[in-house]
């Protein structure tokens, strides 16, 4: 791999590490779906700072996965051909979604049911019998599976694109400009108000779909184009100023709304902020991170290599280990952003202890 892109794998570990304490935050009292909250959300100064970790990560670290998942896509598919990278996908993608779904999911809900007194064989046999799916974290396999097929159809009916269009070939092109990333925001904003109107937040995920799928589309794009070597602090400045603009307006506003205004769906003035307010916060969130990385985290390193090699791994197994971890400390009486922190980082230790091994089984090794 050229040096200029081990930045992008260091990414895709804090990103991974940001998923972890994500969940962590749910588990003590921020808002979301989660197999085991020990807290429930609240208005008090602990909850609305895991409120406000979590709403900020859920404006772009899942879209920052895409973003970084399309840049390495076209590659991908040119030096492996269409029905190896087809069959890779369904085994990297579809193998994890099938264990979570008939091992991880349930081992996971049933840790909770065990501990709440309500046996641990009885939720495995009722989930398989009910045939209930749970998907957990897997839905991003899923996404990404569903969008690396539609990219193999889109270029199996574009035919053979010219070097630089969506090859492996770069041939360099300016970044896009500061206007066309604020039309894009735009774009997305009015996207995800709309999805939401169908598919409110807190009851499906499709709602938080249009900046995935627009930043997958961009990494695509970016790849051939080399513009993640072509930004500079010029291209990000002026949205990462907009970031730290609007990142405060969304808090304020719940905060003056009393918590009652709904955010996740309609037209109301709530949820028209909520949808725009994410892409203006994603672009500057997203640029700075590139260009730090790029800075700092660009160099040659047995530890992160070790970190990158079982981060997706660490991504499929972490559910049953956060939780258990979570539980085993329920018992022990500390504030909620200490157990957050202590919680956190034992479950971001255990998991890629955890998934040393996997990452070395010769069964495995295709898959992680």
């Amino acid at each position: 791999m050229p040096q200029r892109d081990l930045y992008i794998d260091r990414l895709r570990v804090v990103m991974t590490v940001l998923v972890l304490l994500h969940h962590t935050a749910i588990t003590y009292g921020a808002i979301g779906g989660w197999f085991w909250h020990e807290i429930q959300p609240s208005r008090t100064s602990s909850g609305i700072l895991l409120i406000l970790f979590c709403t900020t990560n859920q404006a772009y670290f899942m879209a920052f996965f895409f973003l970084l998942a399309g840049y390495f896509t076209p590659a991908s598919l040119d030096r492996k051909g269409y029905a190896r990278f087809i069959r890779d996908r369904f085994i990297r993608l579809g193998i994890p979604i099938l264990a979570f779904i008939f091992l991880l999911g349930p081992l996971t809900a049933a840790i909770v049911t065990a501990a709440q007194g309500d046996g641990f064989w009885p939720t495995f046999v009722a989930i398989w019998r009910h045939k209930e799916v749970i998907i957990g974290p897997l839905w991003f396999a899923e996404a990404l599976l569903s969008f690396s097929l539609w990219y193999v159809l889109w270029r199996r009916i574009a035919g053979p694109q010219p070097a630089g269009a969506d090859t492996a070939e770069p041939i360099p092109a300016p970044v896009p400009s500061w206007p066309a990333w604020l039309v894009s925001a735009l774009i997305v904003g009015a996207a995800a108000l709309i999805l939401r109107q169908f598919f409110p937040i807190g009851t499906s995920l499709y709602g938080y779909w249009a900046p995935y799928v627009f930043l997958f589309v961009v990494g695509v794009r970016a790849k051939p184009r080399n513009w993640f070597a072509q930004l500079t602090t010029q291209n990000a400045r002026p949205w990462i100023i907009t970031a730290c603009v609007a990142w405060p307006i969304l808090p304020l506003a719940w905060k003056f709304s009393g918590g009652h205004a709904d955010f996740n769906t309609g037209f109301t003035w709530a949820a028209v902020l909520y949808a725009f307010w994410e892409p203006f916060v994603a672009w500057g969130f997203i640029a700075a991170w590139l260009l730090f990385a790029r800075a700092r985290l660009n160099s040659p390193s047995s530890y992160w290599s070790w970190l990158n090699r079982r981060a997706y791994a660490v991504y499929v197994i972490h559910p049953p280990i956060l939780v258990g971890i979570s539980l085993l400390l329920h018992p022990f009486v500390a504030p909620a952003l200490v157990k957050f922190a202590v919680t956190g980082t034992l479950a971001c230790a255990a998991t890629w202890l955890i998934a040393d091994p996997l990452v070395r089984l010769p069964g495995l090794r295709r898959v992680f």
